[in-house]
């Protein structure tokens, strides 16, 4: 009898709750405008812009990434009050929604970079909400298999709204211009987000949270340095952060610029696009993977492999990069690690931070992310400017996978002494 009921308990514990379920819902949502951001809209911004895109691509992405950074510890810190994460997620979606069917009209460069920022500021914010409110969607036993799922429906759920807009853009029925196809395809996208956004503000509760406070915001901005005291004085979210700042920053980079990377070495635009799309299949069952693998060998050991084969690509990428197989080669490539990589840093952060302060760390988290992104794509962009080769700022992300590396190697085992 007690083994019978040792396996119903074992059989209820691998199966997805309703809240789970939703939880990852919003991965597929917000995941069609990341899939359009890394692939369609810096071709169509390279159609814009005049001479090579890569250096105000990249300084756009940096503005970006500096505004989340700032903005997020504070605005995390009142999120974890009660009630306060889904109201944030329902702003940030808002604001990302509107701003993802404006970016159709502009015609100029700089207005949509402009309009861009927005809406990459918004998306971005929204994900920080988001991945706080993992604490409260499911237990730490489950964290990778659920973050890990999130990332990999993520992939393949962002192909059905990507293929619609790769059509319209593509064919261009009825004779529309390029501007019309893509006007359609930002609707489309955010309306995908939006859709996939309803199951995590009816099934997802917040169950981790801080006590209403008055004069919210000056607590927050005063309780930044008690949170980095404690974050310092525990040895492994110590080690692990600034392993995640370097190792993230060339993750992010490599999202960030490989198209606008691919089509400053002449490859053609389609099949760009048609390469990343396979990049999404491939990572789809790559991230499911990694995530039993991260449970069954442990999470460290398994993002010490992601940082090692990101190492590879990064090499492969400076040096053997210079046709449309080469590219394809890389997108396979990528699309093996990018999801594990990302998925089991959020559920090994998820794992270590304290549940009713989750939003306040992930704005950590996300500053240790995101001022990385700012260094990587500022320094692809500057290397690119101050030497004219694209080739040379790729090869510059090395030295940060490696640093990750070293630096991951010190974070304590799972079960040691933090």
């Amino acid at each position: 009898m007690a083994d019978e009921q040792a396996a119903q308990k074992k059989a209820t514990r691998t199966k997805m709750t309703k809240a789970e379920k939703s939880w990852i819902a919003y991965d597929v949502g917000n995941s069609a405008l990341v899939l359009l951001a890394t692939s369609v809209i810096p071709i169509y911004f390279n159609s814009l812009a005049s001479g090579s895109a890569l250096t105000a691509w990249s300084f756009a992405e940096t503005i970006a990434s500096l505004v989340i950074a700032l903005l997020m510890p504070i605005l995390g810190s009142i999120a974890d009050m009660q009630g306060m994460k889904k109201k944030f997620v329902l702003g940030t979606v808002c604001t990302g929604v509107v701003a993802t069917v404006a970016m159709g009209f502009p015609t100029s460069a700089m207005a949509f970079l402009v309009i861009y920022v927005i809406s990459e500021i918004a998306l971005d914010a929204s994900m920080v909400f988001y991945d706080a409110l993992l604490v409260d969607a499911t237990t730490d036993e489950r964290m990778d298999e659920v973050s890990s799922a999130g990332f990999a429906w993520g992939y393949i759920g962002s192909c059905v709204p990507f293929i619609a807009c790769l059509a319209v853009v593509l064919v261009r029925p009825f004779g529309i211009t390029m501007q019309t196809a893509m006007q359609i395809a930002f609707v489309i996208t955010a309306a995908w987000w939006a859709l996939f956004t309803i199951p995590l503000m009816k099934n997802v509760q917040q169950t981790h949270y801080k006590p209403l406070e008055r004069h919210a915001v000056s607590k927050a901005i005063r309780g930044i340095g008690s949170t980095v005291k404690a974050i310092w004085a525990d040895k492994t979210l110590r080690y692990f952060l600034i392993a995640y700042f370097f190792y993230i920053d060339g993750v992010h980079s490599v999202i960030k610029l490989s198209t606008s990377y691919g089509a400053d070495l002449g490859i053609e635009g389609t099949q760009l696009v048609l390469a990343l799309l396979v990049t999404q299949f491939v990572a789809f069952p790559a991230a499911i993977a990694y995530g039993k693998l991260g449970r069954r060998f442990g999470t460290r050991p398994m993002l010490l492999v992601g940082i090692a084969a990101y190492t590879f690509i990064t090499f492969f990428a400076a040096f053997f990069l210079k046709s449309a197989t080469e590219f394809w080669f890389l997108a396979i490539m990528v699309g093996l690690f990018q999801g594990g990589i990302q998925a089991l840093s959020r559920s090994q952060f998820g794992k270590l931070c304290p549940k009713d302060h989750a939003n306040e760390y992930f704005g950590f988290f996300s500053i240790f992310g995101k001022y990385a992104a700012i260094i990587g794509t500022f320094l692809v962009g500057t290397t690119t400017a101050l030497t004219g080769s694209g080739s040379l700022g790729v090869l510059s992300l090395v030295i940060l996978f490696a640093l990750g590396f070293a630096v991951m190697l010190k974070v304590p085992k799972e079960g040691a002494a933090r």
